[in-house]
């Protein structure tokens, strides 16, 4: 089976990078420094689990280069799915399937409307990485776990054939799931809020979480996150909420969100399709997002200057 990762940051690198590891064929599509480190000298990963190197790697600018392949990995931020969709096109064959790992609750239907339904499966993974110089990414935290499923429901032979690929791949767990939608969901009530309170005040969550009052600034956006995804008929639970700060509360104390950095480093950020998506869901379904619209139009400067 053939996959590729496009987009080789710190999720696409460290997923693609065990892939390979485990003999799968995979190769990444990169650019620029990072690209030319990778085929000079392999894909380097510093992880939590086990530091290892892929060498050589597969890896391309263009997915011309690469043809059809089996499955698709979209690891891009999620302000860029739009293009990839578009530029992903030769990868995509008659039976090729395509699972965003991203933040966010609309990848894969932005996927869907360029590539067609029948080739998105909707995905999320989570885990904390980031490239820290070209070749090389760094696994800081989180045990990394990967989840994808039919939109339906359904547990098809497809979904079921890649699930068996990477389930017996070290150094990631996975989860085939009849409840993607109400998963993406669960994992937006972590990463929208940390996000977004983690860029507002410029602090590790350790800090946020410590604090009473930004703790509760913290509660309530999870909240709000939840009231919008079940006034949109999303099944979540509200235990979800209280899973979702124990999550926080188990996270390493530095840990930032990927957001927050690019925020924090002045670099374009996915501040509309988290943040300003529980605002843009909230106003669709009725529901009051006081805490996340604060901080999505507090940072909303900050991105307009970014995106110059």
């Amino acid at each position: 089976m053939k996959v590729c990762i496009f987009g080789a940051g710190g999720v696409g690198g460290y997923f693609g990078g065990r892939l390979a590891q485990a003999g799968v064929d995979v190769t990444f599509i990169a650019r620029g420094a990072h690209l030319a480190a990778i085929l000079a000298n392999g894909l380097h990963i510093k992880s939590i689990d086990g530091d290892f190197v892929v060498h050589p790697a597969k890896a391309a600018a263009l997915p011309e280069a690469v043809g059809e392949v089996d499955v698709v990995l979209c690891c891009v931020k999620s302000w860029q799915v739009a293009e990839a969709a578009d530029q992903m096109q030769p990868l995509v064959g008659p039976k090729t399937l395509v699972i965003p790992l991203l933040n966010g609750v609309e990848a894969h239907d932005i996927l869907a409307r360029s590539l067609g339904t029948e080739h998105v499966l909707p995905g999320l993974c989570k885990l904390i990485t980031m490239i820290d110089s070209p070749g090389h990414i760094r696994h800081a935290g989180a045990a990394p776990y990967l989840a994808f499923g039919e939109a339906d429901g359904r547990l098809s032979q497809r979904a079921q054939e890649v699930a068996q690929l990477f389930s017996g791949v070290r150094g990631m767990t996975v989860h085939l799931s009849r409840n993607i939608t109400a998963q993406l969901w669960r994992k937006f009530m972590l990463i929208a809020p940390w996000s977004g309170i983690g860029a507002l005040t410029r602090s590790p969550i350790g800090v946020i979480r410590s604090l009473p009052e930004t703790r509760a600034m913290l509660m309530d956006s999870i909240r709000e996150v939840y009231d919008v995804a079940r006034a949109g008929g999303v099944p979540v639970e509200e235990k979800a909420i209280k899973d979702t700060m124990a999550f926080i509360d188990a996270l390493p104390a530095e840990g930032t969100a990927s957001m927050q950095r690019d925020i924090m480093a002045g670099r374009p950020s996915e501040l509309h399709e988290q943040c300003g998506a529980v605002v843009r869901h909230g106003e669709k379904n009725k529901v009051p997002t006081p805490v996340n619209r604060l901080t999505y139009h507090s940072l909303l400067p900050q991105e307009q200057m970014a995106r110059k």
